[in-house]
């Protein structure tokens, strides 16, 4: 495997990160908690909570600011 400049493998690893970030609100929910649980092996424990903040904030599914207001169904839910 070829060597890589240190400050190159950082920028890859930040891209890549970017990158998951981006799409997460489309990856399947097991691969969210695989990435999440990877994450917090690196990050550390302290970090769960607010990496787990983050993502909610950056979630289309969760994110009202990205979508509007849901509209009630017509059975008033």
């Amino acid at each position: 495997m070829a060597t890589m400049v240190k400050g190159t493998e950082e920028q890859l690893k930040h891209a890549l990160g970017a990158g998951v970030v981006q799409i997460w609100s489309y990856l399947p929910p097991d691969v969210q908690h695989e990435l999440f649980e990877e994450a917090i092996t690196c990050l550390g424990e302290p970090m769960r909570h607010p990496l787990a903040l983050f993502l909610h904030d950056h979630h289309v599914r969760t994110d009202f600011r990205t979508r509007g207001m849901l509209e009630p169904d017509s059975l008033g839910g």
